[in-house]
């Protein structure tokens, strides 16, 4: 992958990079090898010990702080008279209702993963068109951080109506020269800078794959935080599509999990193909709990970080134009979420050392970590501003951001 995307052997950093998990770093395929344990525990130190942090990561948090959040949080989102769940029921249940009145769908059901939830919601689809091929990026999700299983577990063809760092405009969709079941949109593209579609680009999208007979499904992993930059609520947003996978630690810092919401007919079947994936499990309850927290307190917030993103990325790009550093770039810019991209020409191995150096010296943690990207000796790295981010002002953001560049050669 190339400009404005992310490169495919990223994929396990911080699906990971900046929602909180820092596992492997991965291949299209999946494949890869851990980072290094020095390194990753030199990263998490920092970040830990970090005063000014734009968003702190709850991979950072110790077994004990998030344990203690959990069960302190638990009675303000669950009856805690109520038994655990078993097999879906009780507090997974609640769960799954909420996420269909905040969409406006007729039905949620829950899944483990986001990955297991587009799979099962895709092959559904695939059978009630009667069509297998699903029209997509690619650089969504599937085609980038699921090993291939949309075709190898699934037995689904992909095909994809642009290659552009952007989401597929009506006549791209329009005029595809093939016949396809299902168009998939990834809102917002993360791998080309979390960008979204205006509005209208959305509906026109939408409305020509309707024109050809073909159901929408949107992959809403981070549909949560797309509510300002459309200026539109969720179940207006949500309305656009046949089924919504959401999840919910991407943007809501919960520990695990995701939905699919749609019509009850369809959410029917894809229980009993949750089932057969494996992802009917015996209990839930800390997963949903964290969900339902996530829902309560951090849903109602992500406009205020979205707008704080903005502040943060003008204040980034001022301070880096003021720098030594011969060239960089912010993208988009302004941002469409509460993520977005920074590029640097320098190797990341450089930019990861300041990184690090920085907060372990001074106590402020601008950037999280840094990958290549395009020609070498380009690097781009993603910034997430959530709870703690908002404490910076756009003088400490420049500050900080010159104070960085000081450190690059």
């Amino acid at each position: 992958m190339t400009a404005n995307g992310a490169r495919d052997d990223r994929a396990g950093e911080l699906d990971a990079r900046t929602d909180g998990e820092d596992g492997p770093t991965a291949t299209k395929d999946g494949e890869g090898a851990p980072a290094e344990p020095d390194e990753r525990a030199r990263r998490l130190a920092a970040a830990r010990g970090a005063k000014l942090i734009l968003a702190r990561p709850p991979m950072g948090l110790t077994l004990a702080e998030r344990l203690s959040d959990l069960a302190a949080g638990a009675a303000g989102v669950a009856d805690m008279e109520q038994l655990g769940d078993m097999y879906g029921d009780g507090v997974v249940a609640d769960l799954e209702d909420e996420v269909a009145r905040l969409l406006g769908k007729e039905d949620a059901v829950f899944f483990p993963t986001g990955t297991m939830a587009q799979q099962v919601a895709l092959r559904c689809w695939a059978g009630r068109t009667g069509n297998a091929t699903v029209a997509l990026h690619p650089r969504s999700h599937p085609e980038v951080h699921e090993g291939g299983a949309l075709s190898v577990v699934s037995g689904l063809r992909t095909v994809h109506p642009t290659d552009e760092p952007r989401s597929p405009t009506a006549d791209e969709v329009r005029d595809f020269e093939e016949p396809f079941g299902t168009l998939m949109l990834e809102l917002p593209l993360r791998e080309a800078g979390y960008v979204l579609p205006t509005w209208e680009e959305l509906t026109d999208v939408v409305a020509a794959a309707r024109e050809r007979d073909a159901v929408v499904h949107f992959d809403g992993a981070r549909l949560w935080e797309c509510t300002t930059h459309f200026g539109r609520p969720l179940t207006e947003i949500a309305a656009l599509a046949d089924s919504v996978y959401v999840s919910f630690y991407k943007s809501l810092e919960g520990i695990a999990g995701a939905a699919l919401a749609g019509p009850r007919s369809l959410t029917e079947e894809a229980r009993a193909w949750r089932h057969r994936y494996g992802g009917l499990m015996f209990q839930q309850f800390p997963t949903a709990v964290s969900a339902l927290l996530g829902l309560k307190r951090v849903l109602p917030r992500l406009p205020e970080y979205v707008a704080h993103a903005r502040v943060v990325a003008d204040a980034l790009r001022d301070g880096l134009a003021s720098s030594k550093v011969p060239w960089s770039r912010v993208h988009p810019d302004p941002p469409h979420t509460h993520q977005f991209q920074v590029w640097l020409p320098y190797p990341p191995e450089v930019l990861n050392e300041a990184t690090v150096a920085q907060s372990e010296e001074t106590g402020t943690q601008l950037f999280w970590r840094w990958f290549p990207d395009g020609p070498p000796g380009l690097s781009v790295t993603e910034v997430t501003v959530n709870g703690p981010g908002l404490a910076w002002t756009a003088e400490d953001v420049r500050e900080a951001t010159e104070e960085f560049a000081r450190r690059l050669p």
